[in-house]
């Protein structure tokens, strides 16, 4: 295991490397954040990740869902992307929930982490009440077209965001679901190893008119400094 992530070793040392093997993680959706955030989080070390959709692979998710091929259409997202999580690492352990969240939810499990990789606001919105009932901290991230947004609730609400993304997408591209599931991955990955993460703070991410990558920053509500 210890050459497997020497990289990271390296960035981080064995002792912090292994404490990734205890650490379990909720994602919720796994389809083109699901597929990437994945990817990165079975293959850094983290020991144990659940991911529930009831979903089936179609051909038009295959160009931004990078677990699926084309021999994959209609196979279940959450047992096809464990089985390549699986194929990349052999240290992480990886359960597939072939269901709705709302019906996983009658499950007893703690998590020291969920991750937030749908497309529907009324998942994210029980995905919000969950971790607030847990006392779970949660990580958001949605993308439409070039931009894309990521937030990290500890203290805030996803009603305190609701309103800035609260429309369906209008088309993506995939580059963009796997440069917001690298953000959500990297700021899972920070919080689990014990590295310093700014909490309540939603980062948006867009293209300018002119091409430029703009990224800005917004303080989320805290309710505990409300009360």
């Amino acid at each position: 295991m210890l050459e497997y992530f020497t990289r990271q070793i390296q960035l981080w040392g064995k002792e912090t490397q292994l404490s990734l093997q205890d650490k379990k993680v909720l994602v919720v959706g796994a389809g083109g954040l699901g597929s990437s955030m994945g990817y990165a989080l079975g293959s850094s070390g983290v020991g144990e990740i659940h991911l529930v959709d009831f979903d089936t692979i179609t051909r038009h998710n295959i160009h931004r869902q990078i677990a699926f091929t084309l021999d994959d259409v209609g196979k279940n997202k959450a047992e096809i992307n464990a089985k390549r999580i699986k194929a990349r690492c052999e240290f992480v352990k990886v359960v597939a929930h072939k269901c709705y969240f709302s019906e996983f939810t009658k499950a007893d499990l703690s998590f020291d982490l969920i991750i937030d990789a749908t497309d529907n606001l009324e998942v994210r919105r029980e995905i919000d009440e969950y971790a607030r009932a847990k006392g779970t901290p949660w990580i958001h991230g949605t993308v439409e077209a070039f931009h894309g947004m990521v937030a990290f609730f500890e203290h805030s609400s996803y009603r305190d965001l609701f309103r800035l993304s609260s429309h369906a997408p209008n088309g993506v591209t995939a580059p963009m679901v796997m440069h917001i599931a690298s953000l959500e991955a990297t700021l899972a990955l920070r919080y689990l190893a014990g590295f310093e993460v700014k909490k309540d703070l939603l980062y948006y991410l867009y293209f300018n008119a002119e091409g430029e990558l703009i990224s800005q920053k917004f303080n989320l509500a805290n309710k505990k400094e409300q009360k």
